[in-house]
């Protein structure tokens, strides 16, 4: 059969547009739909504009440490209103270099919703499109949580087109999307108050980890109540209220100004993609696909957090490209899942590649070795502060192979990327012991450690 494109994408995120260009590359004439602005939730609601208020956020410490090095005192307040301008500009202007990307690809962009009429057949709006290859590429959404008061509470998107800067927030939930943006209004000069439901922030990640950040944020200020079993929002005159109750029956109200930010994880944004319409199968809304990114549909693909592999940007990249890659030039690969560096850009920083302590004991048992080193960065000894910095590699003691790599501390994922691909390669304690370490650096201690 004939049809009007090789390759049609529904969703214009980092893993769509990075799978439409280089099926492109390879001479497929491709289609995308997007509703939204290109670039998906990376560029518009997540890690570039994040980013950028977390380097925002550092400013009040760094004022404040330069006095120890000689500096006078810095007198200066946050204009809320300019940051937000700025970081929405940044993000303007990212969205026009996507769209010279396609458009230097010659991918044809179709603005709105693409649904499946059948499996090589979707209407974008009024116009109707057939396709021999279909990627699916719509991501991920917040959720938000069957909570009496909901509605008064916005979501992590929400948070970069606020008009005014809020004083006091309640955020609820303890994924690292929570304690980023706990962190970041924290360090913007909020009054902060973060709602767990565990004993501990960040579940999944190594303990150490957890322990350290959740102490630190404790340290800077944050109010963090834990153990949390039902939480009731309302409005009311002196702004929004939340209360809270424990294990215990323990009730307490936090009063918020105006707003609640709600941060309590994503999921798969399927719905209304007409997959009925098709044989694809998935399951609590996330595509199920094999390790070459297929459906259940032989031709019709999905990539990135719709899928709900890892939710990860450079994931969902890797996974496009691998995909057409080896759909459009002739070259079999797959995306590997293994050994996957990831970053949580709290105050402090911190970043893993590998296992946790509490995986490797699970795969090696007895035979895991755990090194660890907790020590004050010089930076903050003229600053006079006691911040710490917490590196931990776990090893296989029986191939003497590093299986994990943690960090908490500035610069966690600048040094984590490096030590990613050591570990990735297989690299060995010994490997370790055996580099020179840079002198005076903080990322020494990963080759000295004993």
């Amino acid at each position: 059969m004939s049809y009007g494109f090789d390759l049609f994408v529904i969703g214009a995120g980092s893993g769509g547009i990075a799978t439409a260009r280089r099926a492109a590359e390879y001479g497929a004439k491709v289609g995308i739909a997007e509703f939204d602005r290109l670039g998906g939730t990376c560029v518009n609601r997540g890690c570039v504009p994040k980013k950028l208020m977390v380097y925002a956020s550092h400013f009040p410490d760094v004022f404040e440490e330069s006095q120890g090095y000689g500096w006078n005192p810095v007198e200066s307040t946050l204009n809320w209103e300019k940051m937000i301008m700025v970081v929405n500009n940044e993000v303007n202007r990212l969205n026009g270099i996507y769209q010279k990307m396609l458009d230097n690809s010659k991918v044809e962009v179709f603005q709105g919703y693409g649904k499946f009429v059948d499996s090589h057949t979707i209407i974008v709006g009024e116009r109707q499109v057939t396709a021999d290859k279909v990627l699916i590429a719509v991501g991920g959404k917040p959720v938000r949580p069957n909570i009496l008061g909901i509605e008064h509470a916005i979501t992590s998107d929400d948070i970069f087109h606020l008009k005014e800067q809020p004083k006091r927030v309640v955020i609820l939930g303890g994924g690292y999307i929570g304690c980023e943006f706990a962190c970041i209004l924290n360090g913007l000069g909020c009054e902060v108050t973060q709602v767990i439901r565990g004993d501990k922030i960040l579940r999944g990640f190594d303990e150490d980890i957890r322990s350290e950040i959740q102490q630190s944020m404790i340290n800077h200020g944050i109010q963090i109540l834990n153990n949390i079993e039902l939480i009731a929002i309302d409005k009311s005159a002196e702004g929004v209220k939340v209360t809270v109750k424990g294990s215990g029956d323990s009730e307490e109200t936090v009063v918020a100004d105006a707003v609640s930010l709600a941060a309590v994880g994503r999921k798969p944004n399927t719905q209304n993609l007409g997959l009925e319409n098709t044989k694809v199968q998935h399951r609590d809304g996330a595509i199920l696909v094999d390790k070459y990114s297929c459906t259940n549909e032989e031709n019709i693909y999905a990539v990135g957090d719709c899928t709900d592999k890892i939710n990860l940007t450079p994931v969902a990249i890797n996974e496009g490209r691998a995909l057409a890659d080896t759909v459009f030039g002739g070259k079999s690969r797959i995306m590997s899942y293994v050994n996957v560096p990831t970053a949580i850009f709290t105050t402090p920083e911190a970043a893993t590649v590998g296992l946790t302590e509490a995986e490797a004991r699970d795969k090696y048992g007895d035979a895991v070795k755990i090194y660890r080193s907790r020590f004050r960065p010089m930076y903050y000894t003229l600053a006079g502060k006691d911040e710490k910095t917490l590196m931990k590699l776990i090893v296989d003691g029986s191939t003497d192979k590093v299986v994990g790599a943690h960090m908490v501390g500035n610069s966690a994922a600048e040094i984590i990327q490096g030590v990613a691909i050591a570990v990735k390669m297989g690299a060995t304690k010994a490997d370790f012991d055996a580099t020179v370490g840079i002198h005076p650096t903080s990322a020494e201690e990963f080759v000295t450690m004993r």
